[in-house]
């Protein structure tokens, strides 16, 4: 690139520099030639006869020659500006080569995150790497399988469609997630290979980090990083039944999983669509910080038609006009996020069974009593009911209404949702709102640093 760069700016020298030669050798002889007569526009026998006219070929002789002068001064003046420029590039290349890089790269310069992995795992003496899957990290697979106990029941973290998740002990220092995908069909080895592609290009506080891969026959696996606390899926309607995330810390979560998103729409290059967000994929560490997972569903903007793509998701989670019309944009996330923080208010399922053949979503059971101020406090989560500032439930119930809303324009970007909860959640969760009295026994340790994507 820098060559051609170069080959293009010394262009006009090219150009001018064989005219001006030319001019140089033919139009300033020493004397004429006896027995070639100066040169005339104008016969022979009217020059001799007409001294007028030999004058006035001589003044015009003298004009042609200063003409080519300015001619040689300009040609001169644009040669050294030309090679003033090129020494300046030279110059700004030699000392500047990584932002200029950068710019050129914006869209391959996320794929470095594969580097990353790799030096995680590198500080591991015990974890045998058998190669590379573009810049994910393959991890032997024999390895893995001894440090899940042979894929034991008792090390599930949880099922997806294609397969489980299992908790796995690598190094003496280092605990993961592995997903293990049954991968018989094509969706799976899709999927599969959707979810390492995109992961291996997003680096996010608010996103899993992939650590490695592996595969053996139709089995392929996805290593991450271990998430001790689960799924918000788990925490909300799991045993302990929301019981351990109290309201600052469930706006914590809505603000965490804001973040991520917004880096989805508007930071990745091209914008990704989660397309399967919901509680069970989002996954919280031991400091509740909410990390989004599970992208083999996910989809780039302008990598296919997204008028006409493959109804996939979770019911319940689905937008409308996605579910009925296949059509996909990025409000559909944003849907999906309004249901999540539905879940996280009202501590219910996105939908319900209400008899064998008989369901209800979450969303027609809410929305006529999220927008009654007399109904709201009644239909809250218990956990949490009474413990925040009235004012800021209606806020957070506003945003909710407004994500669901069946038309796609009425619903808000996800930035504008993320504006509108900074607000609510405290300064040490990763917010702006003070709390003077916020004991430390509501405080996980440490929340994420970078704030502003």
């Amino acid at each position: 690139m820098k060559t051609k760069l170069l080959l293009f700016l010394l262009m006009p020298f090219l150009i001018f520099h064989k005219p001006v030669c030319v001019l140089s050798s033919e139009t300033y002889p020493l004397a004429p030639s006896p027995q070639v007569p100066p040169f005339s526009p104008f016969p022979t026998s009217m020059s001799a006869s007409s001294p007028g006219l030999v004058m006035g070929s001589e003044q015009q002789q003298m004009d042609s020659h200063k003409k080519m002068v300015i001619a040689i001064a300009v040609a001169s003046t644009s040669l050294g500006a030309v090679i003033l420029c090129v020494l300046c590039i030279w110059i700004y290349y030699t000392k500047f080569p990584s932002k200029s890089s950068n710019r050129k790269n914006v869209k391959n310069s996320d794929a470095e995150k594969g580097l990353a992995s790799a030096s995680i795992l590198s500080k591991f003496s015990s974890i045998k790497m058998v190669g590379k899957k573009g810049c994910v990290p393959i991890i032997d697979y024999k390895q893995i399988e001894k440090a899940t106990g042979n894929f034991k029941e008792s090390s599930i973290l949880g099922e997806g469609g294609f397969g489980c998740v299992y908790k796995a002990h690598l190094d003496d220092n280092l605990d993961v997630a592995v997903k293990k995908l049954n991968c018989e069909n094509q969706f799976a080895e899709q999927e599969f290979e959707n979810e390492l592609d995109l992961l291996s290009k997003i680096q996010h506080p608010n996103v899993i980090s992939l650590l490695g891969c592996s595969s053996n026959g139709e089995t392929r696996i996805i290593v991450y990083e271990l998430m001790q606390n689960g799924s918000l899926e788990t925490q909300l309607h799991g045993s302990s039944h929301g019981s351990a995330l109290n309201w600052h810390l469930r706006m914590k979560i809505a603000l965490d999983t804001a973040r991520g998103l917004k880096y989805l729409h508007e930071h990745c290059c091209p914008p990704v669509i989660h397309r399967d967000l919901k509680s069970s994929n989002i996954l919280l560490d031991t400091k509740f910080n909410a990390k989004l997972s599970d992208f083999g569903l996910a989809i780039t903007d302008g990598s296919q038609n997204k008028n006409n793509i493959k109804l996939s998701g979770t019911l319940g989670y689905l937008a409308p006009e996605y579910l009925l019309d296949g059509k996909l944009t990025d409000k559909s996330d944003v849907y999906a996020f309004g249901v999540v923080l539905l879940e996280l208010l009202l501590g219910r399922k996105p939908v319900e069974k209400l008899a064998p053949t008989q369901c209800q979503s979450i969303v027609t059971w809410a929305m006529p009593q999220l927008t009654d101020r007399s109904k709201l406090p009644n239909i809250v989560d218990p956990v949490i009911k009474n413990t925040m500032d009235p004012k800021h439930l209606y806020q957070v119930a506003a945003v909710a209404v407004l994500c669901v809303q069946p038309e796609p324009s009425y619903r808000p970007l996800i930035a504008d949702v993320l504006h509108s909860l900074i607000p609510l959640v405290p300064v040490e969760l990763g917010g702006t709102m003070r709390v003077p009295q916020l004991t430390q026994q509501v405080l996980p340790a440490d929340p994420p640093v970078d704030f502003n994507q």
